[in-house]
């Protein structure tokens, strides 16, 4: 960048060092020694040395030629800082989106998810333009440099004072203004959607997480990325077209009616004075240079976050094992359970051993650690002390992500994503005849079939943001479906019915009793008529498992089980 940027001037120098004193020279004599042009007289010796004659005409075309070897090198500088601002942006993009997808579940929970929104949303554009800043700071310094060297090289006493109507060529960029809006509303348009799926993987991430699809969405993402960053390129690559042609433009207009005055109209030409146009050339780049460092340090603290924000995330990374789990065969087991958020104790010296297609409940007043407990059964969190197995695989050892690709979860909050009806339960499967009829069983178990085959669209209704066009039933129809459509092992209904009407969530209830024996199940639950079905209930405490039972057992033997049952009217 700094070589373009020297070439540039180095050429916009000579255009200006030969535009009028040559022409005063050629003007005034039939040939000339090019003496007058002190130390630059070794551009007229270059002409001579190509056997041309010092006259007008050689003069313009000479002139021409440095000014469109001049916008050629700027074209390419242009196009060559668009692609380290797209490769930067990208790049920065793509290592934010990498390494949050790795960071401890634990971390993310106790994080400020709106300092997460912006730093990956509006911090990144403000980062963009900070490098645009920054780019055009160095690129405006070399101009100045070069600009006042130039007119140290010369005669101050020469001089020229040309005005051309240059205005008139703007006539020529129409169809560049057009294409450039266009390229505007497409990166607009870009970016509106990049933020709706980052809003949407922030306030989806533990299902993401917890079913190892974290990767998929990602892919969403990456594609919404380039995207946003092939528009950004288009727009920079016209910029580049704009600023690059406009003067070359320009100066064939001016030595065309140069050519007029004097061949024409017999004009004169006057002394001219070439240090006053590089001393004008460098006042211009200075001020440009002034206001961009300016907008630089403005933006300067989005860097700062951005870099700390990664740091921090970079070192709260998610340590994995390498054992593969290709599916659970025997159970699962807690054992010396212990974990803390901010040194408060969150569970104490939990023991459980769960076994393959076991259904298992999960209740307690709230803060009690049921969910807790259930996000380390998920993979989401380690244990601080004590021992996770699964399949008598320590949890340290395994790798993760493999262990939750067997997993379903489904929440009181449904997750639905602003997409058609086969891609929300299939995740963005290629659609044919394999996964479509796997679609369709998925339907059909999770009793939303004849729903979807009353939209007009079928499969391909879109659903909206957040499953607007949804009652909450349907809602929860969708997302079991979209369990069962995978290949899992364990299925999680966390609160899966709480915000249900009492008819909806009693036929939920059927749907997943269904399912019993058929997959490991963990319900958590406050509404106690949905575990009636359980084959075990753990009762939990202040973090303590404090006894675990049948439903009717419990009845019998626990005074804390009672009462929530009893407060329920059950």
């Amino acid at each position: 960048m700094i070589i373009l940027g020297v070439v540039v001037g180095v050429l916009d120098g000579f255009g200006l060092a030969m535009f009028m004193p040559l022409l005063e020279m050629v003007n005034n004599t039939a040939q000339s020694n090019g003496s007058s042009l002190g130390n630059l007289s070794f551009l007229v010796d270059g002409i001579k040395s190509m056997g041309l004659s010092l006259n007008l005409a050689t003069v313009l075309s000479m002139m021409v030629f440095f000014f469109i070897i001049k916008g050629i090198v700027k074209y390419i500088a242009g196009v060559y800082n668009a692609l380290l601002r797209r490769f930067f942006i990208d790049k920065l993009r793509n290592n934010l989106l990498s390494a949050f997808n790795k960071i401890k579940f634990k971390y993310f929970v106790t994080s400020d998810v709106g300092r997460i929104q912006n730093t990956m949303s509006v911090e990144i554009e403000r980062a963009s333009a900070a490098f645009y800043n920054y780019a055009n700071t160095l690129q405006q310094s070399i101009m100045v440099l070069v600009y006042v060297s130039f007119a140290f090289f010369v005669d101050i006493r020469f001089a020229l004072l040309v005005t051309i109507g240059g205005g008139l060529s703007n006539f020529l960029y129409k169809s560049i203004y057009k294409k450039t809006k266009g390229a505007s509303k497409d990166f607009s348009t870009d970016s509106h959607t990049y933020q709706g799926q980052i809003i949407q993987y922030v306030s989806n991430y533990k299902y993401l997480k917890a079913t190892a699809i974290l990767d998929i969405y990602a892919n969403r993402l990456r594609k919404s990325i380039d995207a946003i960053e092939q528009s950004r390129f288009r727009i920079g690559k016209l910029g580049a077209i704009l600023e690059s042609a406009r003067e070359p433009i320009l100066i064939v207009v001016v030595a065309s009616v140069i050519l007029i005055q004097t061949r024409l109209l017999n004009a004169t030409l006057g002394p001219i004075l070439i240090s006053l146009l590089f001393f004008y050339r460098a006042l211009s780049s200075l001020m440009n240079l002034q206001n961009s460092y300016n907008r630089f340090l403005e933006l300067s603290g989005s860097l700062d976050n951005l870099m700390d924000f990664q740091k921090e995330i970079n070192l709260e990374k998610e340590q994995n094992g390498k054992e593969i789990i290709k599916t659970v065969n025997s159970s699962i087991e807690l054992k010396n359970v212990f974990l803390a958020y901010d040194k408060v104790d969150i569970l104490k010296n939990i023991n459980l051993k769960i076994d393959k297609n076991e259904t298992v409940a999960f209740v307690g007043e709230s803060g009690s650690g049921k969910t807790t407990v259930v996000n380390i059964l998920a993979g989401l969190i380690p244990a601080d002390k004590g021992n996770v197995f699964i399949d008598g695989i320590d949890r340290n050892d395994i790798d993760i992500k493999t262990y939750q690709t067997k997993i379903g979860y489904i929440t009181q909050d449904p997750v639905i994503f602003n997409d058609t009806i086969f891609n929300n339960v299939t995740l963005w499967s290629e659609q044919n005849k394999t996964t479509f009829k796997r679609f369709e069983e998925a339907l059909q178990k999770a009793a939303i079939a004849d729903f979807v085959a009353e939209q007009t669209m079928g499969a391909e209704t879109i659903l909206g943001n957040d499953g607007v066009n949804l009652s909450g039933g349907q809602k929860q129809r969708i997302s079991i479906a979209r369990e069962l459509y995978k290949d899992i092992n364990i299925l999680i209904m966390d609160e899966a019915t709480s915000a249900l009407d009492s008819e909806t969530e009693r036929a939920i209830q059927e749907s997943i009793d269904a399912l019993k024996g058929k997959y490991t199940i963990f319900m958590v639950a406050h509404r106690l008529s949905t575990i009636r079905n359980a084959d075990r209930i753990i009762v939990m405490n202040k973090g303590e498992i404090q006894q675990i039972g049948s439903y009717q057992s419990l009845m019998e033997t626990s005074s804390l089980f009672k009462r929530m049952v009893d407060l329920q009217d059950l």
